[in-house]
């Protein structure tokens, strides 16, 4: 194998890192044409100043060649070495350093400065640089950048008609460990603080686009994720706002069908999302079914659970009404305890990380909204848009469907589904899942499984 086959196996250990909140260095030791190290940034996750991708791609090579010499050895990184790194490569005495983008803030290797050019001292390592350079400086570029934005969006002040859930509410939550990322620049936020689940490279040929219901948020997804990470694609998840981390305006009126659309069509063309597989469960759907009449050459697949289309001209179900109902005289009801009636296999702590984003009764507007939100009539706000929705997936959708039906639920289970999936063109029959209620995401690992093989099947334009 050459250099740029080397350097990108390094880049899946950079990505990796980035998945895990890491700066995304990735790196890899080779002998003979074999790795036999490999190591990712986890100065963070290890609380280790010292947990450099090379550092510890030299940890693993030392123990597989039973030597701390690796006289024999060759070193991929995807960004120039440090002085650390670069002593420790000198120090094993490698024959050879390929790198990939410069660092000219503390790059070792001719940048900043050059050890490895030092003649007095009594090894030299033969150093290669810019071997895929510019994929290498587009993950790091892409990560600083969401890194400056996030800590923009992270100060921006509370509006007054808003609330936001304190952080440690959030803190431990179990299965969900990837970084915040929060806009507040949307024109149509108005200084509101939306949270956004952006991990995997941006460079991924393919991006998830995962999109909650009510009274979930993104948490509904941390079992989907990993699987989706795991086959190098891209994951977006954000929060609508009301929901999750993002803001929670103070009044039911704030909220409408109309703006929560626009506010996601916003992140999309902000993010410049690309080759999205649209992933839906409950209003994810409502709202995410409409959004590709709006630049429709983005989206490559759709995986749709338990959800409909609202379009007016069509009476809602009487379960639907019951729920409706149901949260009419309870406004308050037990978001936990919903939860784990759906998903008995949830853990405690689980069910209680759903009702984290909620500690009060000022914070819920949005779960006391959005069941009347569903358009119920003609002239309702959304029901034009999921008509002309219903048009598209009907009669122009080219991209690949899958979709999953969780058999338990009483609401968008098993009937409103078959139906929905005569409107899809093309649409398989779907996986059911038997032992699934409306909360599907919560069996989501196998589904998610089935979907990065179903999907590798379309190549991405």
């Amino acid at each position: 194998m050459d250099d740029v086959t080397f350097m990108g196996i390094a880049l899946e250990q950079a990505q990796a890192a980035l998945a895990s909140g890491e700066v995304p260095v990735g790196a890899v030791v080779v002998r003979n044409g074999q790795v036999i190290g490999r190591g990712r940034n986890a100065p963070i996750g290890d609380h280790d100043p010292s947990a450099h991708a090379e550092i510890l791609a030299l940890r693993e090579a030392g123990q597989a060649c039973a030597n701390y010499r690796l006289e024999d050895c060759e070193l991929f990184v995807t960004l120039e070495p440090c002085s650390m790194c670069s002593g420790a490569i000198l120090h094993a005495r490698l024959k050879r350093v390929v790198f990939g983008a410069s660092d000219p803030k503390t790059g070792a290797a001719g940048s900043l400065l050059d050890l490895f050019s030092n003649q007095k001292l009594n090894h030299q390592t033969q150093v290669l640089g810019g071997v895929m350079a510019a994929q290498c400086a587009e993950l790091l570029q892409g990560f600083f950048k969401h890194k400056r934005e996030a800590g923009r969006a992270h100060s921006a002040p509370v509006r007054d008609d808003a609330l936001r859930t304190p952080d440690v509410l959030f803190e431990n939550l179990p299965g969900y460990p990837w970084p915040a990322r929060y806009v507040s620049d949307l024109p149509s936020l108005h200084g509101l603080r939306m949270h956004y689940l952006d991990a995997g490279s941006c460079a991924s040929s393919r991006t998830y686009l995962c999109l909650h219901g009510s009274p979930a948020w993104s948490y509904l997804y941390r079992k989907m994720i990993p699987v989706f990470l795991a086959a190098g694609s891209q994951v977006v998840a954000p929060d609508l706002i009301g929901f999750g981390k993002s803001d929670k305006p103070k009044k039911e009126a704030f909220h409408s069908f109309s703006w929560h659309r626009q506010v996601l069509l916003e992140l999309i063309e902000h993010l410049d999302l690309k080759n999205i597989v649209l992933v839906v469960q409950d209003w994810g759907g409502l709202l995410g079914l409409t959004l590709p009449l709006v630049d429709e050459a983005r989206y490559a697949g759709l995986l749709v659970m338990n959800t409909t289309l609202a379009t007016g001209d069509v009476p809602l179900s009487p379960s639907f009404l019951s729920w409706r109902e149901m949260c009419a005289r309870n406004p308050n009801f037990d978001i936990a305890r919903l939860l784990a009636r759906d998903n008995p296999e949830l853990s405690a702590s689980e069910s209680a990380a759903y009702a984290a984003p909620f500690p009060d009764r000022g914070h819920r507007a949005a779960v006391r909204a959005f069941p009347a939100m569903v358009p119920e009539f003609q002239d309702s706000d959304g029901a034009a848009l999921s008509r002309q929705a219903r048009d598209f997936w009907r009669e122009r959708w080219s991209g690949q469907t899958l979709m999953a039906i969780g058999m338990q639920d009483p609401v968008l289970g098993a009937p409103g589904m078959h139906e929905l999936q005569q409107l899809i063109r093309g649409c398989p029959p779907p996986l059911m899942l038997k032992q699934a209620g409306h909360f599907v995401p919560e069996h989501g690992q196998a589904i998610a499984q089935h979907a990065v093989h179903y999907f590798s099947d379309t190549t991405p334009t």
